[in-house]
């Protein structure tokens, strides 16, 4: 029996891990990759060691972090997390780092989401959120494109997060979808005549476009009504 899987060279996986929990023991120890993605996916680890494309997933997330941000900061809504930011949902067998998360003030005061202190348990020191944030941000790239789009909106649904945000900038038309936990899944929110769809989460409507600035690179806006 292997002791360990090696992948790429890059990620060493113990061969011990048989559930979420021994998923989740790995991920907090010291033995835990510092780069690259590793996800937990209904019983399934999956690896994603490919950097982030500068434009189409970097510099465009970084404009999704600035307006989420400051309409959770004014609004005094909760707490926006990104990038290596583990979500565990027991229930779902899944523990995963979105891109963005959004938990409300309401969903931690009532312990539907807990937040998992660091070994040592100094204040204020946290690790990983456990439970069903209330809003989760994917932007699909290249090695991710399966994952984002099917595995993972299963995987949230299951865990009960209310609204599912996809983004892919990668080809000719940008794909920004918003969407509404219904009964059997994710259900794509109506956009309306200027391009808007309503985020119920955060009370807002969001429109995100796509253009090239002076130098001829891409940037991206998303607005806000």
């Amino acid at each position: 029996m292997a002791t360990s899987i090696r992948f790429e060279e890059q990620v060493e996986i113990p061969g011990n891990i048989r559930s979420l929990a021994d998923f989740r023991r790995w991920a907090a120890s010291e033995e835990f990759p510092q780069e690259g993605r590793i996800d937990y996916v209904a019983g399934c680890i999956e690896v994603d060691m490919s950097p982030e494309d500068l434009h189409t997933h970097g510099k465009l997330k970084t404009e999704l972090v600035i307006v989420l941000g400051q309409r959770v900061k004014q609004g005094q809504l909760g707490e926006l997390y990104t990038d290596s930011t583990r979500v565990s949902c027991p229930e779902a067998e899944l523990s995963a780092e979105p891109d963005l998360v959004f938990v409300s003030d309401a969903s931690l005061d009532d312990g539907r989401v807990g937040l998992v202190p660091k070994a040592g348990g100094a204040p204020d020191r946290y690790i990983e959120l456990e439970g069903p944030p209330d809003l989760v941000v994917e932007i699909v790239s290249d090695a991710s494109a399966r994952k984002d789009t099917e595995r993972l909106p299963t995987a949230y649904h299951r865990a009960g997060v209310q609204e599912f945000w996809l983004v892919d900038a990668r080809g000719r038309d940008l794909l920004f979808r918003i969407h509404r936990r219904g009964p059997a899944g994710y259900e794509p929110v109506e956009t309306d005549t200027q391009g808007y769809q309503y985020s119920a989460v955060l009370d807002c409507h969001y429109r995100l476009t796509r253009t090239r600035n002076r130098q001829g690179r891409l940037t991206f806006d998303l607005s806000t009504r």
